[in-house]
Order: C-alpha cells, then structure tokens, then sequence
C-alpha cells in the first residue's frame, strides 16, 4: 500500500511537471505570437520612454521653460536658431508642446519673424522625429490587426497629402501625430510636402494670438 502511494505520488508530480512544462510553452507562443508582429512598435516604445526618462531624471525637461528659450534666442544670433531648432526637435520627441516654442519666438523675435524662425525648427523637428522613428519602428502600425487603424490607413493611402496637410492644421506638430505618421508606411515626400503646406496656417494664427496677447499684457 505504501508502495503504491509513492510510486502514484511520483506519477502524480511527474504528470504536473509535464504539464507545467505544456503551459509554459504555449505561453511562450502565444507571447511570441503576439510580439513577432508588434517588436518594431515595442522598440520605438522603449526608446521613446528611455528618452523622457533621461530628459526627466537629468532635469532638461524641468529647465526647458519659456523664459530658458527666450533667452537663447535673445543672447545669441545666429546660434540661438540653431539651439532653438536643436530644443524644438528634441522637445517634440518628449512630448513638449510645440506652442511654448511659438510663444517664445514671438515674444523674442516679433510676430514676423519669430513666426518665421517657428516654421523653419518646427519643419526641422517634424522631419527629425518621422526619419527617427521610421528607421526603428518601419511601417508598424500595418501589421497592426485592427478594423479602425487599417480603415484609416487605407483612408492615407488614398489621400496622404491630404491627410497630412489636415492633420498639421488640426494638431499642428503633435509628437503622437508625428509617430503616427511615422510608422504608417506614408511616404517621406508626401509627409514633408504636407507638413511645408500644411504649418503655415496654424502657426500664422497662433502667432497673431500670443502677439496680441503679449500687447495686451504689456509683455511687448
């Protein structure tokens, strides 16, 4: 009797350790099932988070203020441009609004050409972060399984130079807008094309906005 209680004792573990080993491997394929198609997006996920924390735990993201970019723009010509358009490209990549950039410009430069210089850093940077992400996550999105982002995806091919002239006076240099874009598969004539028709519009308004602002808060 004893005998038998072992012996099924080990039966009985060796059954549970085969079957631990079974749903371990279909585990593993269906994680494998379900990364395979999304890796591209996963890596521009890991990048995108490891680049907000660099900016976070060094304390760049807490001095990129108004005040910090208009005084880069004021102390230095011709190196203040480029220092504005290096900030708005890497701003644009942690989720920094493009309009405190504007706002900055505006305040420094004029209406003009601080209008002028927006456009220019915000071509720049919109043309920064598509190469960027296109080079880590490819056309991700369209291995992407669902009814809604193919419907729009077919939408894109149909109309991309619309799609993305619309876009850009809707939500301007939106940093998910420019990931999007991005990992759609779009072409990069059609995505610069767009965006060079595409921001005049918005950021005229927006500058006529913060010029008016700033006379009625004396700020100018």
């Amino acid at each position: 009797m004893l005998m038998y209680v072992i012996v099924g004792g080990r039966i009985l573990l060796r059954i549970r350790f085969v079957g631990s080993i079974c749903q371990a491997v279909n585990f593993k394929k269906i994680a494998m099932k379900f990364i395979q198609p999304h890796a591209r997006l996963l890596y521009v996920a890991f990048f995108l988070l490891f680049l907000l924390l660099i900016f976070q735990l060094s304390g760049m993201r807490g001095n990129l203020t108004l005040s910090f970019i208009r005084e880069q723009l004021s102390q230095h010509v011709y190196a203040g441009f480029f220092v504005f358009v290096l900030l708005f490209s890497l701003g644009n990549l942690v989720q920094i609004p493009g309009l405190i950039f504007l706002a900055a410009a505006v305040l420094t430069l004029g209406q003009v050409v601080g209008g002028m210089v927006t456009f220019l850093a915000a071509f720049v940077s919109c043309a920064v972060t598509f190469l960027l992400i296109r080079y880590l996550g490819g056309n991700a999105l369209r291995k992407v399984n669902n009814k809604l982002l193919l419907a729009v995806l077919s939408r894109l091919d149909d109309h991309p130079l619309q799609s993305v002239v619309f876009a850009r006076v809707l939500f301007q240099t939106a940093p998910v807008l420019n990931y999007a874009l991005a990992l759609s598969g779009i072409k990069t004539r059609d995505y610069l094309l767009g965006n060079l028709l595409g921001l005049p519009l918005p950021i005229a308004l927006y500058c006529l906005f913060f010029d008016y602002l700033a006379k009625a808060m004396h700020l100018l």
